[in-house]
Order: structure tokens, then C-alpha cells, then sequence
């Protein structure tokens, strides 16, 4: 099995596509999926599908959607598999399961190897952090479940990803930083601010690569417009973490610098 949601929805059963057409089953086998191994009880799949009012033939329905997938299982798997379709959607008391092997869904393997990139950003292993949480980046191709209806509980799913996905991203540029992968960073963080215009660690990151690239005006420039968006959009001032970064590049502090012989930050912004 081999399942992808980490952009638009695709489902593979023996080299077989397993998606529905129609929407509300793609959102059951979404929400299957990306909590795969774990019982959905009936009334999250309902609220799901139909929100806090729920047409009194939901539950019927819900079985039809159900049988549905499992004949698209049955179709994949063929008439000599070992295992049938109930084996991979498994009904369990009050709620359904679907039973997958570890790596099928891409969800799972992102999630592990940004744990794993995680760790070892922690223990100071820059290098197999970098590589670690770029594989997990690689994974996504584009917003998830782009091309599938999303109700509440997809929806919560959807945020946490995205979040995490942010998240992923600045502990690889931190480790990119430590690693003194300046010139490479420039352009991809300032496309990125251009992106997240008030996200203020990410113009943190592009000041100090610009920084250490010798772009000095630059650097105070990308500061300059962030607390003109704050102020303007939110009425606040930037962080104290930034406003010290910003006064460390004014006054050319020299623990912004990078040690190229131990392979270290002097100091991480």
C-alpha cells in the first residue's frame, strides 16, 4: 500500500489506484489514512463528512462509503490475495481502522524523519539534521490533500501539518546556519520572507545569512520592513530577539560571526 497526502490525494493498492471519484469517500480514506492503525469512531467520521447536523441516514450512509472503499480494495488486490479487503479496512467496535504496514503513508514517514532530524539537531549533529529534515521536506508535493473536501477533523489535521511543516523548515535553515551555508541561503530565505512577510524567525534567519554574506544594508533592511509590517498590520514591535540581532548587525558585533574553522556558529540568531 502506498498512500500520499502530503499534496493531492493518491492511493495505491498492488500498483492499483484505490481513490474514489466521488468526494465524501476521498475524505473517509483521507482521514483513514492519515491516522492509519488508529480506530475513527463513527461519530468523528459522521462529523467529518456532515458537520454537527448529520441527516438522520448518515450512519447508512457512512456503511455505503465504506463498502465502497472496500470494493476499490478488493478490485486491487485480486482474486489470489492472501488478505482481503476487510483485513485493510477493519471495522472495529464503534469505528473503523485502517491497518497498514509501517511506510505506507507519507504522513508517517514526514513525521518520522522529522523526529528523527530533531534528535539530532538537539544532540548537535548538524549535518545529519540537514539531511534528515530535508528528506522530510522532499516528501511534500504541494498543500496537502489539495484536491480533497476537508471538514473539521481534516481540517485540524491540516493545520498541525502545515505548522509543522514551517516548523521542519527553520530547524533545517538553523542547521544550514551552524553548517555556514550562508551564500546558499540567501535566496531561498528571501523568497521565504516574501512568503511569510510577518513571520518574524524567518526574517531573523535572512538577516543573519545576509550578514555573514557581507550584505550588511541589506540585513537591516529586511528589519526595517518586518517592524513596518508589524506595526502596521498588527500594531506591535518586533520581538526582542530580533530587535538584539538588529542592534548586533548596526554595532557589526562579532559573535554574529561565523567560525569556519570549527565549523561552528558563534552565536545562533
Amino acid at each position: 500500500m502506498d498512500i500520499k497526502l502530503l499534496g493531492p490525494l493518491s492511493a495505491l493498492c498492488e500498483n492499483t489506484s484505490i481513490v474514489p471519484n466521488a468526494s465524501k469517500p476521498r475524505q473517509i480514506l483521507a482521514l483513514l489514512a492519515i491516522n492509519a492503525n488508529q480506530v475513527l469512531s463513527v461519530p468523528r467520521l459522521m462529523e467529518e463528512i456532515w458537520g454537527e447536523d448529520p441527516p438522520r441516514s448518515a450512519l447508512t450512509t457512512l456503511q455505503t462509503y465504506i463498502l465502497q472503499l472496500r470494493r476499490l480494495f478488493t478490485a486491487a488486490l485480486g482474486p489470489d490475495s492472501p488478505v482481503g479487503a476487510k483485513d485493510i479496512l477493519v471495522t472495529r467496535h464503534g469505528g473503523y481502522l485502517l491497518n497498514l504496514p509501517p511506510g505506507s503513508v507519507d504522513t508517517a514517514e514526514y513525521e518520522r524523519l522529522a523526529a528523527s532530524g530533531q534528535r539530532e539537531y538537539a544532540l548537535g549533529r548538524d549535518e545529519a539534521a540537514s539531511e534528515l529534515f530535508r528528506a522530510a521536506l522532499e516528501l511534500w508535493r504541494g498543500p496537502a490533500l489539495v484536491d480533497v473536501r476537508v471538514g473539521p477533523a481534516l481540517a485540524l489535521e491540516l493545520v498541525r501539518l502545515e505548522e509543522s511543516r514551517l516548523s521542519v523548515l527553520e530547524r533545517r535553515i538553523d542547521a544550514d546556519l551552524r553548517l555556514g551555508r550562508h551564500q546558499q541561503l540567501v535566496v531561498e530565505l528571501t523568497t521565504l520572507i516574501g512568503r511569510h512577510p510577518l513571520h518574524e524567525n524567518l526574517h531573523a534567519q535572512c538577516m543573519t545569512a545576509l550578514y555573514r554574506v557581507g550584505r550588511q544594508s541589506q540585513a537591516l533592511q529586511v528589519y526595517r520592513d518586518l517592524r513596518a509590517r508589524l506595526a502596521d498590520e498588527l500594531g506591535l514591535e518586533p520581538s526582542a530577539l530580533v530587535r538584539d540581532l538588529h542592534q548586533a548587525i548596526l554595532s557589526a558585533d562579532p559573535v554574529l560571526g561565523w567560525s569556519g574553522e570549527t565549523g561552528r556558529l558563534v552565536r545562533v540568531a
